[in-house]
């Protein structure tokens, strides 16, 4: 990281922001466990173990894939009719990415995608920062908004665990046909906090679509990797949303 892209960042930080706006899944909602934790539990039932340097790489690609890859939009296509063959095919790249071989991920997609099916039901966890961080930057007069790469709208899903009330706006790619990294997505969140990109920040969990995304746009991306998935991420990186209050307020 050179010294100018810090400065660069520094005084981007520093800048009074007007708009905060936020990815969904994986940043202000997450699912306990994860699917990629129900994924390791049924290989190592099967006994294939998979080192922790497999897991990184995978866990990488599922992010990756799910940025609205080429890869997603042509299984997508491939797949449209048959949900079923579309998750079969998921678990197959996902095997070969935690480093199966062809033949082995033929022989297990089916039934792991079956597995996940029928026994992955994972709980909504809202962090606790979350309500109070969302309150704070209300307080202190920021717009805020969540921007998705959902196909439908999710106000429901703000609305159970009570979030509904702190966002101007919620914005599903499927209700534009424009799912991040794409800068069109990003660009109508800043058409609806009616704000301009330098002076609206944007956190998401996802490098390749919230980040690579928002950079495209113009926004202040900020990356929330508890795991340290992304070392290498050209952007402020936070462990937790607690730390957002560090650089606003």
């Amino acid at each position: 990281m050179t010294v100018t892209f810090i400065f660069l960042m520094e005084r981007a930080l520093s800048q009074k922001f007007k708009a905060v706006l936020f990815d969904l899944d994986g940043t202000l909602r997450h699912h306990l466990p994860t699917g990629g934790e129900a994924f390791l539990q049924y290989l190592k039932g099967v006994h294939v173990q998979v080192s922790q340097e497999d897991e990184i790489r995978s866990e990488r690609w599922v992010h990756f894939y799910f940025a609205h890859s080429l890869e997603l939009q042509a299984d997508l296509k491939t797949f449209k009719d048959d949900t079923k063959k579309f998750w079969v095919n998921f678990s197959r790249r996902r095997l070969i990415a935690l480093g199966l071989s062809n033949a082995q991920a033929d022989e297990l997609a089916a039934d792991v995608s079956v597995y996940m099916g029928t026994n992955y039901k994972p709980e909504v966890f809202i962090p606790e920062e979350a309500p109070m961080l969302l309150t704070a930057l209300n307080n202190a007069g920021y717009i805020l908004g969540v921007v998705s790469n959902r196909d439908e709208p999710f106000h429901e899903e703000l609305k159970e665990p009570k979030l509904d009330s702190y966002f101007r706006f919620v914005l599903a790619g499927g209700e534009i046909q424009s799912f991040k990294p794409d800068a069109r997505i990003f660009q109508k969140g800043l058409e609806l906090a009616g704000t301009s990109a330098p002076e609206t920040m944007y956190i998401g969990d996802n490098y390749f679509a919230d980040i690579v995304g928002a950079h495209r746009a113009g926004l202040v991306p900020v990356l929330l990797d508890p795991s340290g998935l992304f070392p290498e991420a050209d952007c402020t990186t936070i462990r937790s949303l607690a730390e957002l209050h560090g650089l606003l307020m």
